[in-house]
């Protein structure tokens, strides 16, 4: 297995190296050169397997000569043994046709951790017996932060420099990151936006590629779902659940709580695999840059509003890139004209391929506030299930959705970090798990920065080992 770049210029890789690359040199996102695909029968066969084996027959065709199955399937047990359930990802009915996917249960209670932990263990395999150390650097929007800090808190050869915007994270959220003491976490809260923390991490990455800036002696990586590994992790959940509700014989419905797009285009993955998907519903908050693409050709930027829901208010998806891509027929050159436009201008228009093609997959839903809080009440009064923000959005897109298949909502974090927003809506306080009870009175550690590429760049170049 090879993987190429969505901008057509950086050289093709194996999975060791993509993993720890992250973005392409010419600042593209790395894909598979071809999608493996699985027959019925093989998918059929996934029936009544334990989560860690689903995973190693989902991923072993991605990951090549770089692991053997008994490596990866090590990696897996280690990664998902750290999960409060046994299932890993349970499925939970709320009515006939809808059900919640939690993916809540890993070490940070969001569903980063099923993607992290084993990414954690793949860097630390890959640098074992190298004499260079990885240089991690990431932003979030709140849940990625704390599940990338858990998974690699204490490994050797790494170190990880995490970006979050100030104030607008959850208080849950922040201090799972910041209460991390290991000597190899820094994190940064910056004046600005997630979308603000993005664009610096991709500057920093592009400066490296150029050799210009001052992190040129860094050997740089990602763990945000612009890393390959990382998405080819959550592929596995869309088979796990679609598995347990009839699939391959009948087709299953997924609606995903969407900011970044990684998530949502781990179940693209999955469809284009074999997984009969009948549609997955793109379901945002009032940043609803992928609802306008996907209804109107329209990826136009506007300011980010702060919202519950911090996870989504997001005005910059960089993983739409790829589905851009893969849907504009894999031309490099063309992906890097369009991206480059669209980073001049912060607009941009769909093609009639692009279009077109996600309309054979996609449908998306603006989710308003009132409408978040109506999804909670709904839940809590008529299912029993707390659930937090973030999910509610997902869940009332499920709920108007007209399809005669099961529509499965990706129950994306635990109720309790957004605890306030639950109570709000539900007047039930969501209480934290025994494990995490003491995260108030824990010390916390991190710096504060301006949102400028000096600024950043200049701190990790002065505290990296």
């Amino acid at each position: 297995m090879r993987y190429v770049s969505t901008r057509g210029t950086a050289p093709a890789l194996d999975f060791r190296e993509v993993t720890l690359a992250g973005l392409a040199n010419d600042g593209g996102l790395y894909l598979p050169d071809a999608w493996p695909s699985l027959t019925r029968d093989e998918i059929a066969a996934f029936n009544g397997l334990s989560y860690v084996e689903t995973a190693v027959r989902v991923m072993l065709p991605f990951v090549g000569d770089a692991l053997s199955e008994d490596d990866l399937r090590s990696l897996c047990s280690q990664a998902y043994g750290r999960f409060a359930h046994d299932a890993v990802t349970p499925l939970v009915q709320l009515d006939h046709r809808h059900w919640l996917l939690e993916l809540f249960h890993g070490p940070t209670l969001a569903f980063k951790d099923v993607a992290l932990q084993l990414l954690g263990l793949l860097f630390e395999k890959f640098l074992t017996g190298t004499d260079r150390p990885l240089t991690v650097v990431g932003a979030t929007s709140g849940d990625t932060g704390s599940a990338a800090i858990d998974a690699l808190a204490g490994r050797e050869h790494v170190e990880i420099f995490m970006l979050h915007p100030k104030g607008r994270v959850s208080d849950v959220q922040r201090r799972q990151m910041t209460t991390v003491l290991a000597p190899n976490v820094h994190n940064i809260a910056i004046e600005g936006s997630f979308d603000d923390a993005q664009g610096l991490v991709k500057a920093m990455f592009n400066a490296n590629a150029a050799g210009t800036g001052p992190l040129g002696h860094l050997r740089l990586s990602a763990v945000n779902s612009i890393n390959w590994a990382r998405l080819m992790a959550q592929v596995v959940y869309y088979f796990y659940a679609a598995v347990r509700l009839g699939a391959p014989e009948r087709s299953i419905a997924f609606s995903v709580p969407t900011g970044n797009f990684g998530d949502v285009f781990a179940g693209y993955v999955a469809a284009r695999m074999g997984l009969p998907v009948a549609r997955l519903i793109v379901a945002t908050n009032v940043n609803d840059i992928l609802h306008r693409a996907l209804s109107a050709g329209d990826y136009s930027a506007k300011g980010v509003v702060a919202t519950p829901t911090p996870s989504m208010d997001i005005q910059v998806s960089s993983n739409f890139e790829r589905l851009l891509f893969d849907l504009g027929g894999r031309d490099g050159a063309a992906t890097a004209a369009q991206m480059a436009g669209f980073e001049a201008s912060k607009a941009m228009r769909l093609t009639n391929a692009q279009r077109e093609g996600a309309g054979e997959l996609f449908a998306s839903a603006r989710v308003d506030l009132d409408d978040m809080a109506l999804a909670m009440r709904w839940a809590c009064e008529r299912a029993g299930q707390v659930i937090d923000p973030h999910t509610a959005i997902g869940l009332s897109a499920a709920r108007s959705s007209d399809l005669d298949v099961p529509v499965v909502t990706l129950a994306t974090a635990h109720p309790a970090k957004f605890r306030d927003a639950v109570e709000r809506a539900t007047g039930v306080r969501p209480i934290l798990p025994a494990r995490m009870g003491d995260l108030f009175e824990r010390e916390e550690r991190y710096e504060t920065l301006p949102g400028t590429l000096d600024a950043v760049a200049g701190y990790i170049a002065k505290t990296a080992a």
